[in-house]
């Protein structure tokens, strides 16, 4: 029924990057309109500059004061921004950086308060974003803190492969004194929970990576996995999580090990995003598990280098809206199931009688 139809919330991201072009790309195919009811959080004046920088003269937006006026037959816009706004094509600009936290902003608010039910987030630059009001490393940071949600996962997702971190934007000297037993289990909590809930898993089959080469190679490179990975592993089967390692993450993807699992979990951010983006990195998708609303984000960034000029693909884009919705659609079946095993209906009660 059109009246339940997927509302997608959309963020600009950096008004200066390709993120208008991967948007307008994937909003031009009406197509994505028999999915959900897409609400762009941006700026008329600003997607108007794209367009004609793109020379796109077939699409517009509906442009609506609220998501709540959302025509479910257009792709809408919500006015973010002042007109004083300036589009700098390939540059990084505090404006840029104001622009997309204020998309952010509305996007959220809206989706406390249940006028959207997804949101997808075009790249933002995450230097120019940071002001007094934004002290956040991206925004997996800042969802984390808008929706008071203490542990969250990013989940790397595409059809041949899904890779989730322990570790994700802190540097790399500092990831052996951050990953603990607790963090890993805490992480494969997450995973395990999504996998079910998010993706429709039925008792899910996850890769475990070590952190050194050759997985610590029982002590000898490293004592990490014996004394946190290992122990994490143990009592995550404990709790029923089929989790399986940890693997030398080399062997594991060169061997195409990876496709007997449904999810991996990698201790660091390169470990898993280097092979991930270099077996799908077109059509890539970034999750945010543990959160209580559904975010995706396409896997690439900015892309200033080639901004304005017509080459951006908007397969990664594309990608992360149809999966908000796929995820939306699973978590409201796995809901309904559990409720319905929490409390039988009355058609059972008399069938038993």
């Amino acid at each position: 029924m059109e009246s339940q139809k997927i509302k997608a919330g959309i963020t600009h991201g950096d008004i200066n990057s390709i993120s208008y072009e991967v948007i307008i790309k994937t909003l031009m195919d009406n197509r994505i309109l028999e999915l959900c009811t897409p609400v762009v959080y941006g700026s008329p004046k600003v997607a108007a500059y794209h367009r004609k920088a793109l020379n796109v003269s077939n699409f517009s937006f509906n442009l609506v004061k609220s998501a709540a006026e959302a025509n479910q037959k257009r792709a809408n816009i919500v006015d973010c921004l002042d007109d004083s706004v300036r589009v700098e094509l390939g540059k990084s600009t505090p404006m840029a950086g104001e622009a997309s936290l204020e998309a952010l902003k509305m996007a959220v608010s809206d989706a406390k308060e249940g006028l959207i039910d997804v949101i997808v987030t075009a790249p933002i630059n995450k230097h120019n974003i940071q002001s007094d009001k934004f002290n956040f490393k991206g925004h997996t940071e800042y969802l984390a803190s808008m929706f008071n949600t203490e542990e969250v996962l990013m989940i790397m997702v595409s059809e041949l492969l899904k890779v989730g971190v322990v570790s994700d934007h802190i540097a790399l000297s500092e990831v052996p004194g951050f990953i603990n037993k607790n963090k890993i289990l805490d992480k494969l909590r997450i995973l395990n929970q999504s996998l079910i809930q998010d993706f429709a898993t039925r008792k899910p089959l996850i890769a475990v990576l070590g952190l050194n080469p050759h997985a610590g190679d029982s002590g000898l490179i490293g004592s990490e996995e014996i004394e946190k990975i290992i122990p994490a592993i143990n009592q995550a089967r404990d709790e029923g999580i089929m989790a399986l390692g940890p693997y030398p993450a080399d062997g594991f993807f060169g061997s195409e090990n990876f496709t007997k699992f449904d999810a991996i979990l990698a201790m660091y951010h390169d470990q898993g995003l280097a092979p991930f983006k270099s077996l799908v990195f077109e059509t890539g998708v970034n999750y945010t598990a543990g959160l209580p609303v559904v975010r995706t984000s396409p896997a690439h960034g900015t892309a200033y280098e080639i901004a304005g000029k017509n080459e951006a693909c908007p397969a990664s884009f594309r990608q992360a809206v149809y999966l908000a919705c796929d995820i939306y659609k699973n978590r409201k079946m796995h809901q309904e199931l559990t409720s319905d095993s929490l409390h039988p209906g009355n058609g059972d009660e008399e069938i038993q009688q």
